[in-house]
């Protein structure tokens, strides 16, 4: 067309004239090309990615705290965080790409957090391929810690999902976790067997009342976890529950593990030669399968990637610490656990961190010490007839796993570490226990209090028979001596513990609840001062 030459108008119906007289070869293509102009929409709707299962903050400290969260494909995970809930002047960072190596969770390490406010945090997926496509927001917020005195508050608890006892929707899911999150503590210590990858859902069990107890099941968790995969499931199942979502977006998590998270009563190097659900016999195969799930899906900050260690210091102020314990990686087998002296058998601790953990304990300038243990001290947890799961023995002057427990005792007496109290669960009921020197076979160390909670969602167990070695004396139990085992969370004896520390006098005080709320017990303890 030459410049002096002027296109004529063409109409609608001169257009679809034009059309019709096209060859079908050519009016084919014209087809393809209008919904090739059409696609783009429907592209970026299916490759938006999804948040799947909430968002968790965790290991919160003095200006740090980890942000969780998982996507239903390859992306990148974008936080933004806010002193404000409109989230305004907000700061965004840009995370980790998640691939399916990690189940497509990811985990952020937050560092220069304001420190003693309220934070908001809004987490957000972005397609790797057009980064403008974004996931819908999923929001979260946690308290975070100061470098002044302040009341602190926090809930500590075990035991997910055991015995069979998944995800009821009719009798209200997990309940315990939504009444943790009424009373708003600063963090909450999951103190053990956050998932029980050996005990598979069924759809229903019945119940001795005549009731019947209908478990939202999933394939990859009707069985024994085995896979990666398999151990990824029993997170994820977990977070189908809508408590265990909403307190994991509002209440910080501080997590360690115990057996359940890969196989009842392991220890490293076992072999499951007589247990026929497992193809896997490797116990140690399966342990680091499954520690790989737990730090996937727990928002636990790692300063050592390659170690994955649980082990671990948090402090949370001037008026506390949280010292986290593993003994189930560096055990030795589970035996009578009668050693008449320290070798590679009585391993618990492990020499390494027992020194870690007196390294700690001495440079430890907070009032309030915590040892976050998986398994308590004195109370006798059995691994079958003639075998030992914890460090007791039975009654009598330490032996086995005892020596270690003895030593750090003598250690804490002798270097005059003061206000260490012992948080711990695994045993299925909540009870508070003094250990006392003048009732003890062992008796180089200063009095402490033992305070054992759970479960939160899974059967109820009755109180533990004691091993006088240290000498605990009971002060508190939740449930009745000669009670039925496994109780099902239905008859309501599920427990957790709220810790107040009082800024001002320093005294800490310990209550334990039931799931619906109920005070069972309470008691404070001064503090000492040197």
């Amino acid at each position: 067309m030459s410049s002096r030459q002027v296109p004529k108008k063409v109409n609608r119906r001169q257009f679809a004239a034009a059309l019709a007289s096209l060859t079908p070869a050519l009016m084919s293509g014209a087809k393809s090309l209008l919904a090739a102009q059409r696609a783009p929409a429907v592209s970026k709707a299916s490759s938006r990615p999804k948040i799947t299962h909430g968002v968790s903050s965790g290991d919160v400290t003095e200006g740090r705290a980890v942000i969780w969260s998982r996507a239903d494909r390859p992306s990148r995970m974008i936080v933004e965080i806010s002193t404000m809930e409109s989230f305004r002047n907000s700061r965004r960072i840009a995370g980790p790409t998640v691939l399916a190596d990690t189940d497509f969770a990811a985990k952020l390490n937050l560092s220069n957090v304001p420190v003693g406010q309220r934070i908001f945090y809004r987490v957000q997926f972005q397609n790797l391929e057009n980064r403008r496509i974004l996931s819908e927001p999923a929001i979260g917020t946690f308290q975070s810690a100061t470098d002044i005195r302040k009341d602190v508050t926090f809930a500590w608890s075990g035991d997910t999902a055991g015995q069979g006892y998944g995800i009821d929707v009719s009798r209200g899911g997990m309940r315990t976790y939504e009444t943790i999150r009424q009373h708003r503590p600063d963090f909450f210590l999951h103190s053990g067997d956050t998932i029980y990858a050996d005990n598979p859902f069924p759809s229903e069990m019945m119940l001795d009342d005549g009731t019947v107890w209908k478990n939202i099941v999933t394939e990859k968790t009707s069985k024994v976890a085995e896979t990666l995969d398999e151990f990824h499931a029993n997170f994820r199942y977990n977070l189908l529950d809508e408590n265990v979502r909403r307190f994991n977006a509002e209440i910080p998590l501080f997590t360690q593990w115990d057996d359940h998270e890969t196989t009842n009563n392991w220890y490293p190097g076992e072999q499951l030669l007589d247990n026929d659900k497992y193809r896997v016999k490797s116990a140690s195969l399966l342990a680091a399968r499954a520690k790989r799930a737990f730090f996937n899906y727990m928002p636990i900050r790692n300063p050592f990637p390659s170690q994955e260690r649980i082990h671990r210091v948090i402090p949370y102020g001037p008026l506390l610490s949280m010292f986290f314990l593993d003994l189930r990686s560096f055990r030795g087998p589970n035996g009578e656990n009668r050693e008449q002296e320290p070798s590679w058998k009585t391993s618990f601790l492990s020499p390494m961190q027992l020194s870690w953990l007196k390294r700690e304990l001495l440079a430890c300038r907070t009032t309030w010490k915590i040892i976050a243990s998986d398994m308590p001290i004195g109370l006798i947890v059995r691994d079958g007839p003639n075998a030992s799961e914890n460090a007791t023995n039975g009654d009598g002057r330490p032996l086995g796993r005892e020596h270690e427990i003895a030593e750090l005792l003598r250690f804490i007496k002798a270097n005059r570490i003061q206000n260490v109290v012992w948080l711990t669960a695994d045993v299925h009921f909540a009870g508070s226990y003094f250990y006392d020197p003048n009732h003890a076979q062992f008796q180089d160390f200063e009095p402490f209090w033992e305070f054992v909670s759970g479960p939160l969602h899974a059967g109820t167990f009755g109180p533990s028979k004691l091993d006088n070695t240290f000498g605990p004396q009971q002060r508190f139990a939740s449930v009745p001596e000669g009670m039925k085992p496994n109780r099902p969370p239905s008859e309501g004896r599920q427990f957790f513990g709220l810790v107040h520390i009082d800024s001002n006098t320093e005294v800490l005080s310990v209550t334990h609840y039931n799931v619906a709320g109920e005070k069972l017990w309470s008691t404070d303890i001064e503090p000492k001062h040197s």
